[in-house]
């Protein structure tokens, strides 16, 4: 379901769920600031060894709550904490319409709920390893932090491994546009230069086309499509619109038998780099077949995708572990 009128976010973060990674806050962060602004942020379960988060916490005016050492219930202390600061936004600021929660524990499900009722609309973000399927369920929208963290990864990695070369502003900013237009952009696949503009702004207070040395925001765009082909602006002045270009890319390596243990391999560092150790084969998929479209495990031989994780663990490149709903986890070893 997409949410396109209302993009008022409250963001509340559990960090043990998060796992407390910079680039993976940052890419959270981005996500929901691509949807909207984020009017209000929480983070809960704060303390010394997240102080790496300092910087990214003060610079986007997070309330932190700290986690405090004692007993045993301290996890459900925080659980209560987020829904009650959660209920208390929802009925005391208007203004707030989305409400993004970075858990995917169960007990959180009678909140969404409740938002839900309240015409509110409820993004979900949460590890696979724990992102349970009643949570998954009731929210009006959910993303995998996973996902999440290894599409930002790859489109870092274009800007930095380009020709070996230094990174530039203009890479940079062309990355960004994809990533707004691949996650924003209507039905239609397209996107007008306003509305650009202002979510640009939202992820970079200090964008400004003349810092980029254009007049106008329409001929820095040109020159993104000119460089580096990969939007296409159209439309008059007062109407520009801008879609992600059409890509006709040399055909890439395929998953064969000889080869995909090699690809199996490189994509589980992906993960394991990022700060996943226990990952649900779903996400692997759906990461491979991105990058190898039309992939299918069956051509290797494989009945299930399943069967090809199991083979996997006798390279001792995973262990196949089991949650309590009985789905499959892979342990990145």
């Amino acid at each position: 379901m997409e949410n396109t009128t209302r993009n008022n976010y409250a963001l509340f973060v559990d960090l043990e769920n998060c796992g407390g990674k910079v680039e993976t806050l940052k890419d959270v962060i981005e996500k929901v600031k691509i949807r909207g602004d984020i009017l209000l942020g929480i983070v809960y379960g704060y303390n010394d060894r997240y102080a790496g988060l300092k910087e990214i916490l003060l610079s986007n005016t997070f309330t932190v709550v700290p986690s405090l050492k004692w007993g045993y219930n301290q996890k459900n202390n925080l659980d209560i904490q987020l829904v009650i600061d959660a209920l208390e936004v929802a009925y005391l600021n208007e203004r707030i319409d989305c409400f993004c929660i970075v858990s995917g524990d169960s007990d959180y499900t009678p909140l969404v709920g409740k938002l839900k009722s309240m015409g509110k609309y409820v993004l979900g973000i949460s590890r696979s390893e724990v992102a349970s399927k009643v949570f998954i369920n009731a929210c009006n929208e959910f993303v995998f932090l996973e996902s999440v963290a290894v599409d930002a990864a790859r489109s870092r990695s274009k800007v930095k491994k380009r020709d070996e070369a230094p990174i530039d502003d203009q890479q940079v900013l062309n990355e960004l546009l994809q990533r707004i237009l691949s996650e924003k952009s209507g039905a239609d696949g397209i996107m007008y230069a306003s509305e650009l503009k202002k979510t640009l702004c939202r992820l970079k207070p200090d964008f400004n086309e003349k810092n980029y040395g254009y007049s106008t925001f329409g001929r820095l765009l040109a020159m993104i499509q000119k460089k580096y082909k990969s939007i296409e602006v159209s439309g008059e002045s007062n109407a520009v619109i801008i879609k992600l270009a059409i890509k006709v890319t040399a055909a890439k390596a395929k998953i064969t038998k000889d080869n995909w243990k090699k690809i199996l391999k490189n994509k589980l560092n992906e993960f394991k780099e990022d700060g996943f150790d226990r990952v649900n084969p779903s996400i692997i998929k759906a990461s491979l077949q991105g990058d190898y479209p039309g992939f299918d495990e069956k051509i290797l031989g494989f009945k299930r995708f399943s069967d090809m994780m199991k083979a996997l663990e006798k390279e001792k490149l995973v262990t196949v572990e089991f949650d309590e709903t009985h789905s499959m986890l892979l342990r990145i070893i």
